[in-house]
């Protein structure tokens, strides 16, 4: 049995037109020998009738702390009738089709609700309905718990639904179907010429992913890389190739004589986000300063970025929405932080970046070139981060995406 998985985001289901071509796809697979899995995501986006930040409104407008486990019941919903929307689609084509939901499926999470991991696959039923000719359509950002407590797998868990699922069943490939054609060097509406990868690796996008990059979710493709399972990021709207993820280098195809040479992949953004910053006077007291101030983030449950410990100086970043939260923290365990909101963070990622001196260079030359301060810097073997202020943030990535000739 040849299986597919075929993931269809919010945008690709959001009307009966959209959940059309949608279901020409999976017919289209269907036809080439395939028996496909279809991930489905809630309809539409915030503002939807029956888009997950809909519902979540609907009962925070009445009391802002609901229980995490009645909100994941809640936010369940949307793709359950995302779901039988679909299988009430593919029927009418004729094709036979049977919804499942997270837990019906076999997706067995801890308790961590909101955002709970996937302990295990029971792939019993869906290879059930597999063998049976039928299509099996699953809800996706959703599992259940060994004793039966519906749980969500955070933002952007239908990908890793649809990446869990095709490790479990041995999958030929996880296509992830968008309103865009492919990956790009950038975003396109900074960049007008920001380009579609045609292939990329895996630690390449989940760099990208991690570093504000939206077309899929880091975990998903983590979890593919595991059994090399090709992940395909296509549009539902059009018969583009798409983009490829596999561990294989781009220019580096079996029998290709062509040594890639690609030093950066792409340019990921992330914007709303404010510095903090903590002077350290004496020397001797930053060690103990540096496990208090990050062990009472922690405890707060504010997750901090961009950490550097400076001789004089502890820096690091938040979102802007809980800015403020985190220095009145600061503040009460006594030290007297500074904030800077409104920066967005601006990431080169690439394979090629390793080893290969002046990318530091060129990428500070260029944003001075254009007017554009850094606030702070920090680099690994496959990814340079700047933070900027906000106001630079379109300038830094165009004049950035140009110098390193990513339009090529």
């Amino acid at each position: 049995m040849r299986i597919l998985i075929q993931k269809f985001g919010g945008t690709s289901v959001a009307s009966p037109e959209r959940r059309a071509q949608a279901a020409v796809k999976i017919s289209e697979a269907v036809g080439k020998g395939y028996s496909p899995v279809v991930v489905i995501s809630a309809i539409g986006r915030s503002g939807d009738p029956y888009a997950t930040d809909t519902f979540i409104k609907m009962v925070t407008s009445i009391y802002s702390e609901v229980p995490k486990r009645e909100l994941d019941l809640l936010m369940s919903c949307g793709e359950i009738i995302s779901g039988a929307v679909m299988v009430s689609t593919l029927q009418s084509l004729g094709l036979e089709a049977v919804l499942l939901t997270g837990g019906q499926a076999g997706i067995i999470t801890n308790d961590c609700f909101g955002d709970a991991k996937i302990i295990q696959i029971k792939q019993e039923k869906i290879l059930k309905h597999l063998e049976e000719g039928k299509i099996a359509v699953v809800t996706g950002f959703q599992g259940m718990t060994e004793d039966g407590q519906i749980t969500t797998l955070g933002r952007g868990g239908s990908d890793t639904t649809a990446a869990a699922i095709g490790v479990a069943l041995n999958a030929e490939a996880i296509d992830i179907y968008t309103d865009v054609e492919g990956i790009m060097t950038a975003d396109p509406r900074i960049v007008e010429e920001a380009r579609i990868l045609d292939v990329v690796t895996y630690n390449d996008i989940s760099n990208l992913a991690h570093q504000g990059a939206k077309i899929i979710h880091p975990r998903a493709v983590e979890i593919a890389m595991q059994k090399n399972i090709p992940l395909r990021v296509k549009c539902t709207f059009s018969d583009a190739p798409g983009t490829l993820v596999t561990n294989m280098q781009p220019d580096m195809a079996e029998g290709s004589d062509l040594i890639g040479d690609r030093i950066i992949t792409g340019i990921a953004h992330t914007p709303n986000i404010t510095q903090i910053k903590i002077n350290i006077e004496d020397e001797d007291s930053k060690t103990q300063a540096v496990k208090r101030i990050f062990k009472g983030m922690a405890l707060a449950d504010i997750s901090v970025d961009f950490i550097s410990v400076q001789q004089d100086k502890i820096l690091y970043t938040v979102r802007d929405e809980i800015g403020d939260r985190a220095v009145s923290i600061l503040k009460n365990m006594g030290f007297e932080p500074e904030a800077f909101p409104n920066c967005a963070k601006i990431a080169l990622v690439g394979g090629g970046i390793a080893d290969v001196p002046g990318v530091m260079a060129d990428m500070v030359e260029t944003l001075a070139d254009n007017d554009v301060e850094i606030l702070q810097s920090a680099d690994s073997h496959t990814t340079i981060w700047v933070l900027v202020k906000k106001e630079h943030m379109v300038a830094a990535v165009q004049s950035l995406h140009k110098k390193f000739q990513l339009e090529k």
